[in-house]
């Protein structure tokens, strides 16, 4: 057999379904992944994602999801959406980065959006928090709140209602690790579908904002949210050279590591230590 007959039945034999192509491509996922992600768990993540939904007929007889049809449709888009799932570390297939078939010229094909849990993992990641409130206010709700008069909103809610009306708000904020609230983000339908207006395929049937409406209204807060809340490491290593720079003022002029001081050595278990494994989370725009 000659080289390029090897090539032509290895290229035959290889599994180019949506799920082979993601094992096909785990080592380029695994090179971007932040070092707290497990890359086998994540990379079965994105093959399970592949799994759910409505079944269509397939390409070549039987069915397949409409997620497997629009990846096998167009690989490139699919595998690109991938990635950026993986670099910013988050979820495949779930709140934290949806995907979703859309139509592109009569064919459907993935369009990855981060979803609130992913803008709310990022913020967390940034280590300047300690918790995120994002809820939705429908009509049958009490909601008051007032800048400058209101640290956080007043949200009551008649749980014994078996409808609690029709979505008319939705708020987001942060409580930083100091305790203090970040600043509140409060948007009202008006601004919701404002926002859904420059939504890529915001009324398509598989768009988010048609399957998950409610969960899409806290994602538009919560993004809102994040232009005011730290969402990278970069603020981590800011906080770990003010904490060394303040150290270093405060050390004898003569100290140096592994150098004794006033008779005893010098302890450095409790120094920061970086995790150069966290990326940046550049959130992209849908």
């Amino acid at each position: 057999m000659t080289e390029a007959q090897t090539i032509t039945a290895a290229v035959a034999t290889r599994d180019n379904t949506p799920g082979g192509l993601v094992k096909q491509y785990s080592q380029s996922f695994t090179a971007v992944l932040p070092s707290h992600v497990k890359p086998d768990t994540w990379v079965r993540l994105a093959q399970g994602a592949l799994k759910k939904g409505k079944r269509v007929p397939a390409p070549g007889g039987g069915s397949c999801t409409e997620l497997e049809l629009a990846a096998t449709n167009n690989p490139g888009v699919f595998l690109a959406s991938l990635l950026e799932s993986a670099r910013l570390g988050l979820e495949p297939g779930t709140e934290q980065y949806y995907l979703t078939p859309r139509k592109v010229k009569g064919k459907l094909e993935i369009l990855g959006i981060v979803g609130y849990q992913g803008y709310i993992e990022l913020m967390f990641r940034a280590g300047a928090i300690s918790s995120v409130v994002a809820e939705c206010v429908y009509g049958g709700d009490e909601f008051e709140y007032q800048p400058g008069v209101h640290e956080r909103p007043i949200h009551r809610i008649d749980w014994d209602s078996e409808d609690r009306g029709r979505l008319r708000l939705v708020y987001a904020y942060a409580v930083m690790k100091d305790g203090a609230t970040s600043k509140v983000v409060v948007l009202n339908r008006a601004a919701i579908e404002k926002i859904k207006a420059s939504s890529q395929g915001a009324n398509s049937e598989y768009s988010p904002w048609v399957k998950h409406e409610a969960s899409m209204w806290l994602k538009s807060a919560v993004r809102q949210l994040a232009k005011w809340v730290p969402t990278s490491a970069e603020y981590m290593r800011e906080q770990l050279r003010a904490a060394q720079e303040v150290a270093a003022e405060q050390r004898p002029a003569d100290f140096a590591p592994g150098v004794e001081v006033d008779g005893e050595p010098a302890d450095l278990s409790n120094l920061p230590v970086v995790d150069d494994g966290v990326i940046d989370g550049e959130v992209v725009d849908e």
